[in-house]
């Protein structure tokens, strides 16, 4: 049973309306899996920035992390665009609602954007490096060792991980198989090349070499 409020691992969970508001709207549209997911990204996240020492928005943390995923469920999904931009999208949107517009909102927009884009997050505004940073650690293992035994013993304790490699690899398969295309470039032409048969992946010398321009 995951834990949603209180303290987890010395971290406080955002308890506003707009968080709890959030938090319903994540834990209806996504699965289990997903939702601890996004839960243990905002915990990690919050963690990697507490030992960085950086200045963060806890209740913009939260939603960028939160909805970090949203493209991947049925809810939310295109077939027309990035998945990152589904949730961006949604986060902007949700956020607007609740008054929040211009350098904040981006801020969260461009967390969820780029949590699959390495290393030019971690170079940006807290929010947006903490956003890949929780994405990291709970997904690739980065930073693993950044936090404690216990703080990891403690987050995943509040939100268990059952099988969750073959889980989280399996969501990101459904949720971008209808969209193939969008994977040019990105990470995640590593999940389709492994899981969807007859997947072909772009080549970037191959689309410049191919080109209209003569020479």
């Amino acid at each position: 049973m995951s834990v949603t409020s209180g303290t987890i691992a010395g971290v406080r969970i955002p308890d506003s309306a707009l968080a709890k508001e959030a938090t319903e709207l994540v834990r209806e549209a996504a699965t289990p899996l997903v939702f601890d997911h996004s839960r243990r990204v905002f915990l990690f996240g919050a963690l990697r920035g507490r030992e960085q020492g950086l200045d963060f928005d806890p209740e913009l943390l939260y939603v960028g992390a939160m909805f970090h995923d949203l493209g991947l469920t049925g809810r939310f999904r295109r077939t027309d665009q990035r998945f990152e931009i589904d949730g961006a999208d949604e986060a902007r949107r949700f956020l607007s609602t609740h008054g929040i517009t211009g350098d904040p909102a981006d801020r969260v927009w461009t967390a969820i954007a780029l949590h699959t884009t390495p290393e030019i997050p971690l170079h940006m505004a807290p929010e947006v490096a903490l956003v890949t940073r929780g994405v990291e650690l709970d997904v690739l293992g980065i930073g693993y060792d950044a936090v404690t035994d216990e703080q990891r013993a403690a987050v995943v304790a509040a939100h268990p991980r059952p099988d969750f490699k073959n889980g989280i690899l399996a969501a990101f398969t459904e949720g971008i198989r209808d969209r193939p295309e969008t994977t040019f470039g990105n990470v995640k032409a590593d999940v389709l090349a492994h899981y969807v048969p007859g997947f072909e992946r772009g080549d970037f010398v191959e689309v410049i070499k191919g080109s209209d321009w003569p020479e």
